[in-house]
């Protein structure tokens, strides 16, 4: 979307609004990118409607904006994402007095339809680990040994991952330091099957592709690199894919699978959300509702009356 269609005045605002996402809150590339895709289209409705400056938004043009998008036929999470893009972006105006109250403070987010997140079974989770044929002489099957067992159990996200250093590991505690969304910095422990990988990976299989352009990365790529993000999950999907009967939930199927199983097992809420790096219990809760869906899906298979 050009700049020329939402006026100098949004153009220049929204450009100190990236420097602050990007050097203040420490968000990803992708995030602001993001935020910043939202933004201009609000940009675009509100120059429609005659408002040139943000600081001359109002609840009324947001609303108008909300509507118009879901005329056009826009998800409700596109929707909410959106309006939760606009208050936090007036919020800002107005914390930063480059307008004189917050437009959306009072903005509501429609409510968005939780889907239950897809888990592996831990039978399925056995069989994909135990398919990793390890061979010392070959440093790409001790990684991918590692990174499986690593997201597994620990339930952290590919781009915490791919950050992690390999300072970042402690082999004797079994903890991981991770930075996620915003770099809020946590410690994330895990067993012993993810640590004797994790040993084998750092003492035997990274020093043969590490070269002088590894740095401190903990994962490398085969020429030597930080791993990508891609890379990352393209070895997930492989590693499940290689398994007949497994679903390839990618990754962030990892995660779901790993909280799905700690809530099984008896871990709590509040511990669930702390290992996984929630911001909101919110968030966390939804995975209740998959042990309690398979607890219901168990009972009407083998009970005689279900």
């Amino acid at each position: 979307m050009p700049e020329e269609a939402i006026g100098e005045r949004w153009a220049q605002t929204l450009g100190e609004y990236e420097t602050h996402l990007a050097r203040e809150r420490d968000l990803s590339e992708h995030s602001v990118r993001a935020y910043l895709v939202d933004l201009r289209s609000l940009a675009v409705h509100a120059a429609r409607l005659g408002i040139d400056d943000p600081a001359r938004l109002d609840l009324r043009a947001l609303r108008s904006w909300l509507a118009n998008l879901k005329t056009r036929g826009a998800a409700r999470t596109t929707l909410q994402r959106r309006s939760t893009a606009a208050r936090v972006f007036t919020a800002w105006l107005a914390r930063t007095r480059r307008a004189e109250h917050d437009a959306g403070a009072l903005l509501a987010s429609p409510k968005a339809h939780r889907e239950l997140p897809p888990a592996l079974s831990q039978d399925d989770i056995r069989a994909v680990i135990d398919a990793i044929e390890v061979d010392e002489d070959d440093p790409v099957s001790l990684r991918d040994l590692a990174i499986v067992e690593l997201l597994y159990a620990t339930g952290i996200r590919v781009g915490e991952l791919v950050g992690a250093d390999v300072d970042d590991v402690d082999l004797e505690r079994r903890v991981v330091r991770v930075f996620g969304k915003g770099r809020k910095e946590r410690a994330v422990p895990y067993g012993a099957p993810a640590g004797a990988a994790l040993d084998e990976w750092v003492r035997r299989g990274r020093p043969q592709l590490a070269t002088a352009q590894s740095g401190p990365a903990l994962f490398l790529g085969v020429r030597g690199g930080r791993i990508d993000p891609r890379a990352v999950r393209r070895v997930v999907h492989d590693r499940l894919g290689a398994v007949e009967g497994v679903a390839d939930l990618g990754p962030h199927g990892l995660r779901h699978t790993a909280a799905t199983h700690l809530l099984e097992g008896g871990a709590d809420l509040r511990s669930v959300q702390e290992i996984l790096g929630h911001a909101s219990l919110g968030t966390t809760q939804i995975y209740t509702h998959v042990s309690n869906e398979r607890l219901r899906a168990a009972y009407r298979q083998a009970h005689p009356r279900a």
